[in-house]
């Protein structure tokens, strides 16, 4: 019984992995899977811890500091610039160089803390939710790009299995006539050449389907590679096949790009803000308490022993400090200027993006507007291409036509029938374009469905 339950899910589970994936699927699990997805929503992430980091700048700042030394105890009169070898010693200074050595400790603790900043924080919040915004707006922008690589990637696939069955059409059709003529040429009734010739006519259709499935499946790993498969897939085509496509409405009024591009100026101008608001002077109130322990004394005796390991005097102070940065003129004067540069060069970028999606609406419109002329044309050509194969057949066999008659007749037939599975998906297609250029596909979706 177990054996059998066990069976039953490997069938279930086999069942649901080769499930016929339709368009709409294809399209989610590309928007879902694709890494580049992935990459933009890690970013995304990486935004919006960065919003957090910035409110961040309106707590206090707590600093503290421990430390114990063996040192020396000389110390001169004279002044040092600020640098970072030297270190500074407390106390007298002393008449005689000596080598003798004390402990020293130290620990102590600074709580600062601006009570306003002339909107400098907001600002800079405010910024850092400008690249949130844009974040969101590449990782909106790359799902969809994903869902129309999909979407084309699949109508790709289709049109190849298409093309390939048509092929496998044509191959039978050849050996069909191919056996009809050895047999008449085994009875003596056809020339050898004939038989040749159909032979050669088999070998064509052939090498026209053996190209036609290694397109099929190129088009089947592109796909797969789209929507994060594994395995091979198999379609579920719908209405893509049987029906034509209506009128597809767009519901977005903005391309995700020219979005996406939108936020870039406005991450842009938020940076601009935070340098409005840098030059103004910096207030802090501040809180200290430290001790500190030595084992020296200021007559310059030493203590000895484990004296000035441990703190022994200690210090409190409350203050109030203003900073002002006399030189940061000329630096926010050039950075302001770097900012408005980047500012125009993201909105040359942004109509850059426009043109692009007026150039490709334009196209896509061209583009179906030639695939429905196709699709009506393509019955004409197929009637045409099956009545002139038959009358070719018909006048061969009769002894009236030459075999190169009918060779061409169902090399024609099998091109336009080729012509006719792929019509419709032209059109389909050219309807995919015009999503794509108008940066929405949910209407394109409901209307495969």
């Amino acid at each position: 019984m177990k054996t059998v339950f066990k069976l039953a899910l490997a069938a279930a589970g086999l069942a649901a992995a080769q499930a016929p994936l339709t368009l709409e699927q294809a399209v989610r699990q590309a928007a879902e899977r694709h890494p580049s997805v992935r990459v933009s929503s890690e970013r995304a992430n990486a935004a919006a811890a960065a919003i957090n980091l910035a409110r961040t700048a309106y707590l206090p700042q707590v600093n503290t500091v421990a430390q114990v030394n063996r040192a020396t105890t000389n110390n001169v009169y004279g002044m040092l610039l600020p640098q970072s070898v030297v270190s500074p010693i407390s106390g007298p200074p002393v008449r005689d160089n000596r080598s003798s050595n004390v402990f020293g400790s130290a620990i102590g603790f600074l709580v600062s803390w601006e009570p306003f900043d002339f909107g400098l924080r907001k600002a800079g919040v405010d910024a850092a939710s400008a690249a949130g915004r844009r974040a969101e707006a590449a990782t909106e922008n790359t799902k969809f790009e994903a869902g129309a690589f999909a979407a084309d990637a699949y109508l790709t696939a289709l049109a190849a299995e298409q093309q390939l069955l048509v092929s496998e059409a044509g191959v039978a059709r050849a050996n069909v006539l191919y056996n009809e003529i050895r047999a008449l040429s085994a009875a003596g009734l056809r020339p050898g050449a004939d038989e040749a010739r159909a032979r050669a006519e088999v070998a064509l259709a052939e090498n026209q389907r053996i190209q036609a499935a290694q397109a099929a499946r190129i088009a089947n790993v592109s796909l797969a590679e789209r929507v994060g498969a594994a395995d091979e897939l198999t379609l579920s085509s719908g209405p893509l096949l049987s029906a034509t496509p209506g009128e597809v409405e767009a519901a977005q009024s903005t391309h995700p790009a020219a979005k996406e591009e939108a936020a870039a100026i406005q991450e842009i101008q938020a940076r601009q803000h935070i340098l409005d608001r840098s030059f103004f002077p910096k207030f802090s109130v501040q809180g200290a308490t430290f001790a500190r322990g030595t084992g020296a004394h200021p007559d310059f005796s030493i203590l000895g022993g484990a004296n000035g390991l441990a703190p022994t005097f200690y210090n409190w102070g409350l203050g109030f400090t203003a900073t002002f940065n006399l030189t940061d003129t000329k630096v926010l004067a050039e950075r302001k200027k770097i900012e408005a540069a980047n500012e125009r060069a993201e909105r040359a970028k942004l109509d850059l993006v426009r043109q692009s999606l007026d150039a490709g609406r334009k196209r896509a419109q061209a583009m179906l507007d030639g695939a429905r002329q196709i699709e009506r044309n393509v019955p004409v050509q197929l009637e045409a291409a099956r009545a002139a194969e038959q009358q070719a057949s018909a006048r061969y066999r009769a002894g009236l036509g030459a075999l190169a008659d009918v060779a061409e007749a169902q090399r024609l037939l099998t091109n336009a029938e080729i012509d006719n599975a792929l019509a419709r998906l032209g059109v389909w297609r050219g309807k995919l374009a015009i999503a794509i250029a108008q940066g929405d596909l949910e209407g394109f979706l409901k209307a495969a469905k």
